[in-house]
């Protein structure tokens, strides 16, 4: 099923994202926490894509997993900056393969040492290619905040525009943690003239180094009343990761209470946590 006819439905979704391994000793406990979150029926779930298409495969063989075994849409990841494009086509001919519809068409970061020709410089290349190349469900990211590499907002949304312009059908934030900073976002894209459906991104915070570097590379916010969860809880576990859900729970509730249905939760391949932000939502959903 492609992500568009879901998000039309008028109804709030949930949605969650697995990453693929690095390597191939830790497939099989990946693939098993795909298949336990699978196992929550949600409405879709993303599987993302290494650098340089380093994961391609395992993308690829945990998306069709998702499909041909636990009946979950599943929407794969395709970045392209460190890629060429015959990697790129070799890959969406395996999803096509593989019967998966829906691509998350990604420029991904550039590597440190990436020479100064490469064959794709931005995703609207990607998405444009895409588009010629199958009858596929287009995804794009798009940057509440602005992207890191962005020099204003403004510009920022030109190449959102440019990305729509190309092919996408639909957008997924980056992780947010400041509803008021999404509603003004969706204000300001929609006075632009882009309508596609904005699916919200959502990360439970479980381990708060890893956000805390997460959020200084990205440039993302950080709300003092996250701040003082992360400073009351932040060096117990099982505390920090209650208080996260408890956050992220919150924040889908207030987003969906305005009319933000589609919710897309950054899980890190944990389905207890998944879990929990299932049965927090079980009578809204």
């Amino acid at each position: 099923m492609k992500i568009t006819d879901i998000l039309s439905q008028g109804k709030p979704t949930l949605s969650f994202e697995v990453f693929p391994p690095k390597t191939e000793d830790k497939y099989d406990s990946v693939e098993k926490a795909a298949a336990e979150i699978a196992k929550l029926k949600p409405a879709f779930m993303s599987v993302t894509y290494g650098a340089g298409g380093g994961t391609s495969k395992y993308t690829v063989d945990i998306a069709s997993a998702l499909h041909h075994e636990y009946h979950v849409t599943a929407l794969a990841h395709l970045t392209c900056v460190s890629s060429t494009k015959e990697k790129v086509h070799q890959v969406l001919g395996e999803l096509k393969e593989a019967g998966i519809e829906n691509v998350l068409a990604l420029r991904g970061d550039i590597p440190a040492d990436a020479p100064d020709k490469r064959e794709y410089n931005y995703a609207s290349e990607l998405i444009r290619e895409i588009k010629e190349t199958g009858d596929f469900c287009i995804g794009a990211a798009c940057y509440p905040e602005g992207h890191v590499e962005s020099a204003n907002k403004t510009i920022d949304m030109d190449y959102l525009k440019q990305k729509v312009e190309a092919g996408c059908d639909f957008v997924t934030t980056q992780m947010f943690f400041d509803n008021n900073i999404l509603y003004n976002y969706l204000y300001r894209i929609r006075e632009k003239g882009i309508t596609v459906p904005v699916v919200a991104g959502i990360m439970p915070v479980t381990n708060v180094r890893q956000i805390i570097r997460s959020c200084q590379l990205s440039g993302t916010y950080l709300p003092t009343r996250f701040k003082a969860i992360v400073d009351r809880f932040g060096e117990d576990p099982a505390a920090m990761k209650q208080a996260g859900i408890a956050y992220a729970t919150e924040q889908i509730i207030d987003l969906i209470a305005n009319g933000v249905n589609a919710i897309h939760v950054y899980s890190m391949n944990k389905p207890d946590v998944a879990l929990k932000i299932k049965e927090n939502l079980s009578q809204i959903l």
